[in-house]
């Protein structure tokens, strides 16, 4: 997927200014598809260029006037017609998987060590995940259907997120076979 498929989707149902995309990405898509804000500010000009986005500019008192952007019909079609296309799943890269390819009695430590790190990370973006999820999605089945996409993506992340959490159980409890003092 292309972050251009991303950005039009985050803007389906509102006009936002580059900020505001960037700040409400964050907090939705972003758990899914990684994208710096410079990345998505370039994006947004690209977009308007190939006009499948408007951009339109908001005086505001006090403070330099914001662009806001949105949707075009060309915009529309163009993300209505990329739905239709086969979906492409990317493998993750992750360098500890590579590493862990290279557990040694000497470096066990260690990399229980970062196992733990991730499995705490993990723990705080399931909190959120979960707190998301208690407070826009209490009743799936009762969602406009756009939101039922948006819940579904959702419980595929909390569900990803327990099963690493299971996963990093296990994988420190074997490397604390390597290494019983990572046990302690």
């Amino acid at each position: 997927m292309a972050l251009a498929h991303a950005i039009m989707t985050a803007l389906i149902d509102a006009d936002l200014s580059g900020y505001e995309l960037a700040r409400d990405f964050e907090t939705s898509m972003g758990f899914f598809w990684h994208a710096s804000h410079q990345q998505i500010y370039l994006e947004l000009h690209k977009l308007a260029e190939k006009s499948l986005l408007n951009k339109r500019e908001v005086q505001q008192s006090g403070k330099p006037n914001k662009i806001v952007y949105g949707l075009t019909k060309a915009g529309r079609d163009a993300l209505a017609e990329w739905v239709y296309k086969e979906s492409k799943h990317r493998a993750a890269k992750d360098e500890l998987i590579i590493k862990l390819y290279n557990l040694s009695a000497d470096n066990a430590a260690h990399l229980a060590a970062e196992i733990s790190e991730r499995r705490t990370q993990m723990m705080r973006l399931l909190y959120v995940y979960e707190k998301i999820r208690m407070r826009h999605y209490g009743d799936p089945v009762s969602l406009p259907t756009r939101s039922k996409g948006a819940y579904l993506a959702l419980i595929r992340g909390l569900g990803q997120g327990q099963q690493f959490l299971a996963w990093c159980d296990e994988a420190l409890e074997l490397i604390g076979s390597v290494d019983p003092a990572i046990r302690s």
